[in-house]
């Protein structure tokens, strides 16, 4: 079993409109040292197979395909095969 982890985010230059909201919504609460919040979206992938490279080129088709939008998001890959990180 293979486990890919998956954050989407936006591109730089993109606006973040939950971001900034966010960020407001904090310092309103008392928090006046937050400067910035990002929003990322995360996905944990489980696979079936062994092969860390053929599951890296699976997820990287499902980001293309699926998961991200190539205009504004950009993602990344972190491939755990028996428990062990490579990215």
């Amino acid at each position: 079993m293979i486990h890919a982890d998956v954050q989407i985010i936006l591109r730089h230059g993109v606006a973040d409109p939950e971001g900034k909201t966010t960020a407001k919504a904090l310092r309103e609460l008392g928090f006046g040292e937050v400067r910035n919040v990002s929003s990322i979206k995360t996905f944990e992938i489980e696979l079936e197979g062994d092969d860390p490279v053929r599951a890296r080129e699976r997820v990287e088709r499902m980001c293309r395909m699926l998961l991200a939008n190539p205009v504004i998001q950009e993602y990344h890959i972190e491939i755990k095969a028996n428990g062990d990180p490579s990215n």
